[in-house]
């Protein structure tokens, strides 16, 4: 089966299941109730990416194109648009922000091909800046990468730390100020300043933040689950009063 008949017969099975006679639940389903399913999706899929494992991953990217295709045809339902339209706007805006491959335009770095990308959304495409870079940067996207976006965005604007010393000197000032906080506001301001001078040293180390604290994650999952494991072989409990207990087996996990 080629592409292009592979994605006609994805359409043809959501035309049919939001169709007479088709499911219930999915005839129900509107472009509102899928915006929880469609994040989920995404983050499953990176999942799948950072576990190196195509055939997760060509699973995931499947449930990612059901939703894409289906809130297209949502949309094409209401007589608004159709999942052509939508395919052929991406393809017309892929071409027209690379005139270095599809036009004569000639550059010498992928800096150059970024800046002129940049200028072909501004000039062409009316989504030129209103009162600030940082309106570029969404505010929909999650918070941590909303972060790591908006000083990514300042920093090209030459506001940024001459060198690491002082992001990690700016890291330790908000870990004191976190400490001297009281309760409450104060210290979830602290905090969320501690987190933003944290993602700040990722991205002047040219880490990305979302994918560092996703392998911590995955580490701190397999080490504690050897930890339940230990405990559960060794007829110990997973309670407070077993920390020590737990905190060898943690140790060992380490090792």
């Amino acid at each position: 089966m080629t592409n292009g008949e592979a994605f006609k017969a994805l359409y043809d099975t959501i035309v049919k299941l939001r169709g007479p006679g088709g499911c219930m639940w999915d005839r129900e389903q509107t472009p509102s109730t899928l915006r929880e399913a469609l994040v989920e999706e995404t983050f499953e899929c990176l999942e799948a990416i950072d576990e190196n494992d195509p055939e997760h991953i060509a699973e995931e990217l499947g449930d990612l194109y059901l939703l894409a295709t289906m809130l297209s045809y949502m949309h094409e339902e209401e007589g608004k648009f159709t999942v052509a339209d939508v395919l052929l706007k991406v393809k017309e805006k892929l071409i027209r922000r690379h005139p270095h491959v599809f036009g004569e335009v000639k550059v010498k770095d992928t800096a150059e091909i970024l800046d002129n990308w940049a200028a072909i959304k501004a000039n062409h495409e009316g989504r030129g800046l209103k009162e600030s870079v940082l309106d570029e940067v969404s505010s929909g996207i999650p918070p941590m990468d909303r972060a790591h976006k908006l000083q990514k965005k300042a920093a090209k604007s030459g506001f940024d730390w001459p060198d690491t010393e002082g992001v990690i000197a700016k890291i330790e000032e908000e870990l004191k100020e976190v400490i001297e906080a009281e309760k409450g506001d104060k210290l979830e301001e602290e905090l969320g300043d501690l987190l933003f001078s944290a993602i700040n040293l990722c991205r002047f180390l040219k880490v990305d933040p979302s994918v560092a604290l996703r392998r911590t994650n995955s580490k701190f999952a397999g080490r504690f689950k050897h930890v339940e494991k230990k405990m559960k072989e060794a007829g110990h409990e997973m309670k407070k009063e077993n920390l020590d207990i737990m905190e060898k087996f943690w140790n060992e996990a380490k090792e």
